[in-house]
């Protein structure tokens, strides 16, 4: 097989194989909390056991362990490649899914599972074309790493943050793709195939409230009901109206929509915050968000509680100051019984568009789909490429997957799913830039 072509590589059969990997991928259970993505990573040792390829596991405890496996090349193109993707998944709530979320069933044309889309289904096409390189003996100018981690979904601390305090050289790259940049077959209500590629994300920075009061009777009101105080912090927050904010990085992505016909005018300050007026994910994209995920009071009808707590997701835009936010969070409540502890947070620089990875992926992109679009984008959730561009490793989320109506969404949601179209599409363009980055 040449570098310039992939002729020599059956895509049919390797989908039918692609398909049966993912579809046994879904059934292992790594579902965080509790995590146990060991499972995950004893499943791909199997693997690369079958192949002949070696690998290491890399974890702070026996159940939350990673996998890394790399293929030398001979340096000439510098540092290495790394595929990262993630092994564990979010709960699901079973009673609003119509299929088994843990069976890995293939049917009308898509794989059903908690994960397909976030993120086992890119795992398992990180692995289809690092096991091509081995197959075929295709000769690397920089070494390949794949790398399925633990614990993305939970913050990573026993994952990518763990590589980052214990193993930092193993993250030593020249290129990191992962997730956090999926396409779409259409966009903003136009049927034009567009492939995005993350270059930046908002921050997380979570918290939690919690109110204490005095217990008692519930025949008996108190003063002082802890549930009340919650409540009326979470009124407040719900009411605070954030202003919009628009970084260079989202300007630039809503700047080639209009180079490309998709919006009327240019992406002007007024023009973007219309946009954003009844599209939540654009909303969000020029926003600090807030999200109320839990809330947790009381022990029984006729207990007045004596704690009450929420938890808060918030995502700041990228570069918002975290200590700024923090003090508006605490203006905003305005009570100081309302205690606010800091989970966790992250904020990170997006990764440069003017890198020789970057031009291949939209070269591979474009070819695989003519008419395509290919656009610099920000994700509304982190990922692990935070750990990476904090290091000043340029870091892409680069799923090439064209999302149509049956997929769109259904990651952390009900009835995830991905067509097998899509495994196959997303393989040959993740290979084909795989060869022109390391070949």
């Amino acid at each position: 097989m040449s570098d310039s072509s992939n002729s020599a590589i059956n895509w049919d059969k390797l989908t039918e194989e692609a398909t049966n990997l993912l579809s046994d991928y879904l059934r292992v259970d790594t579902i965080n909390p509790p995590g146990n993505e060991t499972r995950a990573a004893k499943w791909f040792g199997k693997i690369l056991d079958t192949e002949g390829i070696e690998y290491e596991m890399y974890g702070p405890t026996e159940s939350r362990q990673s996998l890394v496996a790399k293929l030398d090349g001979d340096g000439s193109r510098g540092d290495g490649l790394i595929l990262l993707n993630h092994t564990d998944v979010v709960p699901f709530e079973r009673e609003h899914w119509t299929k088994e979320p843990m069976g890995g069933e293939v049917s009308n044309g898509f794989i059903w599972g908690r994960g397909a889309i976030d993120m086992k289904g890119m795992g398992i096409i990180e692995l289809i074309t690092f096991l091509l390189h081995k197959r075929h003996n295709l000769p690397l100018k920089r070494d390949l790493i794949f790398m399925a981690i633990a614990d993305e979904e939970a913050g990573s601390s026993f994952g990518v943050e763990y590589f980052d305090r214990e193993h930092p050289e193993l993250l030593e790259c020249a290129y990191v793709i992962n997730e956090g940049g999926c396409g779409t077959s259409e966009i903003l209500g136009h049927d034009r195939p567009t492939f995005n590629i993350g270059v930046s994300e908002k921050g997380p920075f979570w918290v939690t409230l919690k109110t204490i009061g005095t217990p008692g009777h519930g025949s008996v009101p108190t003063t002082d009901n802890a549930a009340v105080k919650l409540v009326s912090a979470l009124e407040k927050i719900s009411n605070w109206n954030r202003p919009i904010i628009q970084t260079p990085e989202v300007v630039e992505y809503f700047q080639q929509l209009h180079d490309h016909g998709i919006l009327e005018e240019p992406p002007s300050p007024e023009y973007l915050e219309k946009l954003a007026e009844g599209n939540p994910r654009l909303k969000s994209l020029q926003t600090n968000s807030i999200s109320l995920t839990t809330v947790n009071a009381g022990v029984k009808m006729n207990v007045i509680p004596a704690s009450a707590s929420a938890t808060l997701d918030c995502r700041l835009v990228p570069g918002y100051d975290r200590e700024k936010f923090m003090t508006e969070l605490e203006e905003i409540i305005n009570d100081p019984d309302v205690e606010i502890t800091r989970e966790f947070e992250s904020s990170t620089p997006p990764s440069r568009m003017d890198t020789e990875l970057y031009e291949i992926m939209v070269a591979a992109a474009k070819e695989a789909v003519e008419d395509s679009i290919v656009l610099p984008s920000v994700s509304t959730g982190f990922t692990d490429s935070r750990v990476f561009r904090r290091r000043g490793t340029p870091a892409y989320g680069f799923v090439p997957f064209l999302l149509g109506d049956q997929e769109v969404g259904r990651g952390h949601g009900n009835d995830e799913c991905v067509s097998i179209e899509n495994i196959k599409l997303g393989m040959q363009v993740l290979h084909k830039t795989v060869r022109n980055i390391c070949g």
